[in-house]
C-alpha cells in the first residue's frame, strides 16, 4: 500500500512523519510503514490518542468495521474474530486497534460511545492481552462515570443580523456551522464567554453557507478554549447594482421631503 500511494516505503514514511508533525504528535517518529520494532521507530500514548481522534473524526465510517466482533469470508467457509475483545465485552465499544510486538508488548487503542460522549483510551506495554482489556475498561468506566458531553451552542440558532458592504437593503443572517459540545465534569457548572471574529472586508455577494467568521467558547475561569466552530451565512446577500442605489437615494429623498 505504501508503494502504491507514495511510490516507495521511504516516501510513505516521510509522509507519515509530516502528518504526525502537522497533528502535533511531538513524541512520534516513524521509520517503517508496518509498525514492527525498529530502532528509531517510536511513539507515546498521547500521540496515539491524537492519531485515533483524527481517524475517527475525519473518517467515522472506520467504526463500522472496527466495531465488528465476528464475520465470515468465502461464503462462510472462513470465520474471522476480532482481536479486540472490548467489542464483545464492553457496552458502547466501537473499536479501535490492538497491537503486539516483542518490545511493545500488548497494546490497545479503545473507543466507546454512549449517548453524545465518545472516549478514546490508550493502553501500552501491558504484559498480557487480558490486562490490556481490563485496564481499558477501567479507564472507560472512569470517563463515563465522571464526565458528560453538554451542548453549549446550537447551529440552528441565528447568531445575528448585520449590514454588509455593497448591499443596500439586505442584511446578512449568521449562524454556527456546527453545534458546539464540550466535555465537562458531571455536576460542575462552568461559566463561559464567546469570542466572535468576522472575516475582514466582508462584502456582497455572499452565498448561503459561506464561511464568514469563527466563534470560540472560552472558560471564564481558566480562559481555556472549550469549543469552536465557523460562523456561516444563513441567507443569500446579493450585490446591489446602480439601479438599487438610485432607488435607495430616491426613497431617502421622499422620506426627508
Amino acid at each position: 500500500m505504501a508503494e502504491l500511494i507514495a511510490g516507495s516505503e521511504e516516501n510513505f514514511v516521510m509522509a507519515m512523519n509530516a502528518k504526525a508533525k502537522e497533528l502535533g504528535m511531538e513524541n512520534t517518529h516513524f521509520v517503517n510503514s508496518h509498525g514492527i520494532d525498529e530502532e528509531g521507530h517510536y511513539t507515546c500514548a498521547k500521540d496515539i490518542a491524537i492519531m485515533a481522534r483524527e481517524l475517527i473524526t475525519k473518517h467515522p465510517n472506520i467504526l463500522n468495521y472496527t466495531s465488528i466482533w465476528m464475520d465470515t469470508l468465502r461464503d462462510g467457509t472462513t470465520e474471522l474474530t476480532s482481536t479486540n475483545k472490548l467489542i464483545r465485552f464492553y457496552d458502547g465499544a466501537t473499536g479501535l486497534k490492538t497491537g503486539y510486538t516483542s518490545n511493545a508488548l500488548y497494546n490497545l487503542v479503545g473507543t466507546a460511545t454512549r449517548g453524545d460522549t465518545t472516549f478514546i483510551t490508550v493502553i501500552m506495554r501491558a504484559p498480557t492481552s487480558d490486562i490490556r482489556l481490563a485496564e481499558t475498561k477501567t479507564l472507560l468506566d472512569y470517563g463515563f462515570a465522571t464526565y458528560e458531553t453538554k451542548k453549549i451552542c446550537s447551529s440552528n440558532t441565528v447568531l445575528e443580523e448585520m449590514d454588509i458592504n455593497k448591499s443596500i437593503d439586505q442584511k446578512l443572517e449568521t449562524r454556527l456551522e456546527d453545534d458546539i459540545y464540550s466535555l465537562m465534569e458531571k455536576g460542575k457548572k462552568v461559566e463561559t464567554e464567546q469570542i466572535i471574529t468576522y472575516n475582514e472586508n466582508l462584502s456582497a455577494p455572499i452565498e448561503p453557507n459561506q464561511i464568514v467568521g469563527k466563534i470560540q467558547i472560552i472558560n471564564k475561569d481558566s480562559k481555556e478554549i472549550i469549543g469552536q466552530t465557523n460562523i456561516i451565512s444563513n441567507n443569500l446577500v446579493e450585490k446591489s447594482n446602480f439601479l438599487d442605489y438610485l432607488k435607495f437615494i430616491f426613497k431617502k429623498f421622499l422620506l426627508n421631503f
